[in-house]
This record gives structure tokens, sequence and C-alpha cells, in this order.
């Protein structure tokens, strides 16, 4: 057996591409169109003002960062768990929580939503089982029922709002799918909640099976800094800082846990864009259903459509041409639908009027 035989392969996940060009529309990868809390320019001035805090390690705990979560969710700082993004921390739970699952006993999640989730069951080798979505891309909380479908499982995970459809499970459906499966951890991952759709938080009170995950990369603006967290039960906060400090105890560095504490300290300015960002999409889906676009109702920062008379394919390259990037999945059921960020009010009016165009076929 050769050295390269004896090396773990598996299938990375692709993120969405990042244009080198200058004057590009970038509307591809779910990143705020605005700039971050001011208070968060304002920590990153503080630091470039005292380098020497760089000589020393983080606080393995993020403990400024954790307080501020604590007292924005109003929960105890042991229920909070930071991580490098909501990736590093999904990827943490799926190694504490789901490693020991088999096949009778598979991890389930749908067919259609986060690529990164069978990465990482193929990547720490977990038996996982795709439940497919109904016709109109909704989840059925009955397909992920022990009770019903006579099929146990190791956990599930699902993001609320869905991607890449955008479609919010409302939260008594998914408090069945969490009192449906007392001896299985249900993971809700909530990396677009925060632009109209109801966060499971409030279950947490009911339900010590339950995690829920959100990200500071969408709604807070800083995808850069990569800052994501976790709120649970204090035991399960607790199994999934074992693995981390076994892992890598300093795993987020000293200025994304200062501009973290700093924004999440801004719930104006969080309250604010937010809501910005909603009015933006919900006036885009009223022009693409005046051009003949379908689309599920999203509850996202993106909308996830197609046009019956044009491939995905062709309206995402004419729209490339014309210097705007959004983002398009290969995959046989939504290969004709593009996910479309929502950015400024000006960047989707131009949208508009390139789809305007490439309908009128200009």
């Amino acid at each position: 057996m050769s050295w390269e035989d004896r090396i773990r392969k598996v299938e990375p996940y692709v993120a969405g591409e990042q244009p080198k060009e200058k004057n590009i529309i970038k509307l591809n990868t779910n990143e705020c169109p605005y700039p971050p809390a001011p208070g968060v320019e304002e920590a990153v001035r503080r630091l470039a003002s005292d380098s020497s805090a760089l000589r020393l390690y983080p606080d393995m705990d993020a403990t400024p960062l954790t307080n501020a979560l604590a007292k924005q969710y109003g929960v105890d700082p042991d229920q909070i768990f930071v991580g490098v993004g909501s990736d590093d921390v999904l990827a943490l739970c799926f190694l504490t929580f789901f490693s020991a699952g088999s096949e009778e006993q598979p991890l389930l999640f749908p067919d259609i939503t986060y690529s990164f989730y069978d990465v990482w069951a193929n990547l720490y080798r977990i038996p996982f089982c795709r439940i497919p979505l109904q016709d109109d891309f909704s989840i059925n909380p009955e397909d992920y029922l022990p009770a019903v479908t006579g099929q146990q499982n190791c956990g599930i995970i699902f993001p609320n709002p869905n991607a890449p459809t955008g479609l919010e499970l409302p939260q008594t459906e998914v408090e069945k799918i969490i009192a449906g499966n007392p001896d299985s951890i249900v993971i809700v991952d909530e990396a677009y909640v925060d632009f109209g759709a109801q966060t499971a938080l409030p279950l947490l009170e009911k339900y010590e099976n339950l995690l829920v995950v959100q990200t500071f990369s969408k709604s807070r603006a800083m995808a850069g800094a990569r800052v994501g967290f976790a709120i649970g039960s204090k035991k399960l906060i607790g199994y999934l800082k074992d693995v981390k400090f076994s892992f890598n105890s300093y795993t987020m560095n000293l200025p994304s846990i200062l501009i973290g504490t700093a924004s999440a300290e801004d719930a104006a300015w969080f309250q604010e864009t937010t809501g910005r960002i909603s009015a933006t999409r919900e006036r885009f889906k009223k022009e693409l259903s005046a051009m003949g676009f379908v689309f599920p109702d999203s509850r996202s920062n993106f909308v996830f459509a197609r046009h019956p008379g044009f491939s995905g394919a062709d309206l995402q390259a004419a729209l490339r041409a014309r210097r705007i990037v959004v983002r398009r999945f290969d995959k046989p059921k939504i290969k004709d639908y593009l996910r479309i960020t929502i950015g400024t009010d000006e960047q989707m009016d131009r949208v508009v009027e390139a789809l305007k165009e490439i309908l009128a076929g200009q």
C-alpha cells in the first residue's frame, strides 16, 4: 500500500466565486452590502494603536464576545459557544454529536440544503440520509419523525430559513421535529434568520436536545472576520467545548473577539440594517414577479428564482456578461434557479434593469 492509499480523500465544499475584477456587482455569496456597526471600526483602531496586544494568546473562551451574546439573547454565558464562523461551529458539532452514527441510525438533513453538510459527514465518516423536500421546496416535519417513518437517526440538521431556497419552516413545525426526536440532537442552522424569520431560540427552554447556530457573516456584515456561535443547553455546550479544546484551544483570534463584541453590542445598527435589507428584498421580489419569475417566498437575504422561458445557465451567463455575479447550483431539481443575494437598492435596480434587457433579447 502506497502513502497515497492511506490518505483520506474527500470531495470538498465549493464556495461561491470571489471575482478579482473591479466594478462587479457581487451577489453570489450572501454577504451584507453595508459596512459593519460603527463600533467595529473603533475596535479596529484601538487594536491598531496597541500592537502589543497581539503578542499574547487570545482568551480561549472569547469571554467578552460570549458575555455580549449572552446578554443580547438572554441566556447564561455557559450556553454560548463561539467559533471561527458558523462553519467552524457546525463542523465541530458534526464531530461532537454525530460521529457515532451508524447505517441503521444515519444523520438526517434535506436533499436541497447547505452543501457543506454532506462534506462534513463524509469527512468524519458519518452515515447520512438526504430527506427530499416537498414539491414546493418546503420541509415536511413528518419525514423526520421516527414514529412516522420507522427510521431512527443519530441526529438532524437543517437551515431555517433553508438554503438555497430561502423558505422558512414555522416554529410550530420546527418544534414537531425536536419533540419527535427526544433521543437525538437537533441542530437548527439559523444563518439567515435575522431577515424576518422566527428563531428557534425560545424552544431552548423546553428542549435540552436543541442547538441553534448563527453567524455574523450575513446580518452583521462580518464575513471576513469569521465569527459564528451556537446557543444550547449547558450540557451540549460543555460537550462542544471539550471537543474544541481537544482540537485547538485558540480558534478565535483577538481581533475577531474584539470586533465581534462591538458588533453584538450595537442592537440599533443591527435592527436598522437587517430591516433595510428585508425591505429591499420585498421590493425586488415584486419586480421579479412582474417580469414572470417564480420563486419560493424568501425570508433570507437572497431570492431563489427562475424564469419559465430561460435556462438558469443562460441567465447566469447573461448577467455575468453585464458584470453581475449570482450563484447557480448545477443539480437536477434546481439547475434553472438563480440564488440572487440582496444588495443595496442601487445594485438591485441594476439587476432589474439587466434582467429586463435579457428577457427582451437586448
